[in-house]
């Protein structure tokens, strides 16, 4: 589009608004300035902007997981299936998002990343809370990750909340004993403080829904948008994996933890294993 053509369309927009003295820009609504003042490099390096971005955008992202599945969760309890559908639908989608990441932060060498990963100390995504949020909403719990948190107390009650609390899964189990179903009361009554394992009456109960989908139609969809969310999960640690070990092989990571040996271990766990053990079985 030339120049001239370029101003003749934006003359024939009579409504644009271009007075801003007094009114909220788009910039001011969205806090661009502190939002884009964010990157700040601690070395000189080119890549360390990349590095630095795919995280924060990475975080954004985690943070709207953890919102839509908060709401997701209360929805459910109040038996609302419906409306928590929308929700863990877009968790897929949004989830398909920071998969996709770990291409871009891939275009990063092992040489570059060398010149500047001394600068991070012991900063690591191991670290990140909200990642931890995430896990902790869905049920995985582990009690020494808390230790981290310590020093912000804000933060450690924040943490601690989603730690105690009835996870995803947690109040998915409870939507099959309110449809009629038989669920084991140690597993209804549990301590949510702890990792949920496999129980012989809730894998009962989920093959009982796939075998009479049409009889239990919203208890069948809900559990397809678990396993929708496991499996991009799963996609997501392998694709962390993957990348940590093409930028630094099996080395130590930053924050102490055994890097790719770590990633490995984590790729074995299940949110929901009774949802994946039926399929064995139908």
């Amino acid at each position: 589009m030339t120049k001239k053509e370029t101003n003749e369309t934006f003359q024939s927009e009579q409504g644009i608004h271009t007075d801003f003295l007094e009114k909220m820009t788009y910039g001011d609504y969205l806090q661009l300035d502190t939002l884009l003042g964010s990157q700040k490099r601690l070395s000189n390096h080119h890549d360390e902007m990349l590095f630095i971005i795919i995280h924060q955008v990475s975080e954004l992202w985690l943070k709207l997981i953890i919102h839509e599945i908060k709401a997701a969760t209360i929805a459910i309890q109040q038996g609302k299936l419906q409306a928590s559908f929308k929700m863990l639908a877009r968790v897929s989608k949004i989830q398909s998002q920071i998969i996709q990441a770990w291409d871009v932060l891939s275009t990063l060498t092992p040489a570059e990343y060398m010149e500047f990963r001394d600068k991070l100390g012991n900063a690591s995504g191991f670290q990140s809370y909200q990642y931890r949020l995430v896990e902790f909403v869905l049920g995985y719990k582990t009690p020494h990750i808390m230790k981290i948190y310590k020093k912000d107390e804000e933060l450690y009650t924040i943490l601690k909340d989603a730690y105690e609390a009835p996870g995803l899964y947690d109040v998915s189990i409870q939507a099959l004993a309110k449809e009629g179903f038989t669920i084991n009361k140690d597993v209804l009554q549990r301590d949510f403080s702890k990792t949920y394992h496999k129980d012989t009456s809730v894998e009962q109960a989920w093959l009982e829904v796939y075998k009479h989908k049409e009889k239990y139609w919203n208890l069948y969809q809900l559990a397809e948008k678990l396993v929708d969310i496991e499996d991009w999960f799963q996609q997501w640690r392998f694709r962390h994996m993957k990348t940590v070990e093409r930028i630094i092989g099996h080395k130590t990571g930053t924050g102490g933890s055994s890097g790719v040996g770590y990633l490995k271990k984590v790729l074995d766990h299940y949110f929901f294993p009774e949802l994946w053990e039926i399929r064995t079985k139908l």
